[in-house]
């Protein structure tokens, strides 16, 4: 997969100045230099000239397309989890089909998408304690997942194949905040950290002992 992130079909305008037409390529270049950058050093040692130099642009017109590099951060982001979203699909509406491989293909694209991007993501999660903007929107994310996930787990309880224990929405919020720390300790080179070969089947593993009270065979 290509590390540079191709713009959605409907841009989030999240944090970013409203304009009247989308997949510019300046903003695209600025988008995958912020990104070669991210990768090689954090987001506190870029600075907008080094954007604008890099996507071949002035400063001025830098701010046309964003109002600072933390906003570039923020349509990184936003990228980011529209992609592993897009490539994870109606997962969660299958685990009728099959338990383990319904969650394995939820939580699998979040592992390569993140995995792809990594730059990106550990960015972001560095950044969500010192920016307001970063923590929200890491906010919403989270939500929305904890959303998802215990609509999931009500239904498999509605179709008896999950017990019923933990309320449902304690369970999914705990489930999603350790997906998102093994996720960042895996992807930002901390330690301990799961190795990334064995990541996935770590967490689905753990899904299936929380939400069905018995380990994937």
């Amino acid at each position: 997969m290509d590390s540079a992130l191709e713009p959605p079909s409907a841009p989030s305008k999240r944090g970013r100045r409203a304009r009247g037409f989308s997949g510019d390529d300046r903003e695209r270049a600025i988008l995958a230099t912020a990104e070669r950058l991210l990768s090689e050093r954090p987001l506190s040692e870029i600075s907008v000239d080094q954007l604008a130099k890099g996507a071949g642009i002035s400063r001025p017109t830098f701010y046309f397309y964003f109002t600072s590099k933390e906003q570039v951060l923020l349509a990184l982001f936003d990228r980011v989890i529209e992609e592993a979203r897009s490539n994870r699909g109606d997962a969660l509406l299958r685990l009728a089909e099959g338990e383990e491989q319904g969650w394995r293909d939820a939580i699998g694209p979040f592992c390569e998408t993140f995995s792809t991007h990594r730059a990106i993501a550990s960015a972001a999660w560095a950044a969500q304690y010192t920016s307001a903007a970063v923590k929200d929107l890491w906010s919403q994310v989270m939500e929305q997942f904890v959303a998802e996930v215990t609509a999931a787990i009500e239904s498999e309880r509605h179709r008896g194949a999950a017990p019923e224990g933990i309320p449902a929405r304690d369970l999914a919020t705990s489930l999603n905040w350790m997906v998102e720390r093994a996720l960042f300790s895996t992807f930002s080179s901390q330690t301990p950290a799961v190795p990334e070969e064995r990541l996935l089947d770590t967490l689905v593993s753990i899904f299936m002992g929380a939400i069905y009270q018995h380990p994937d065979s």
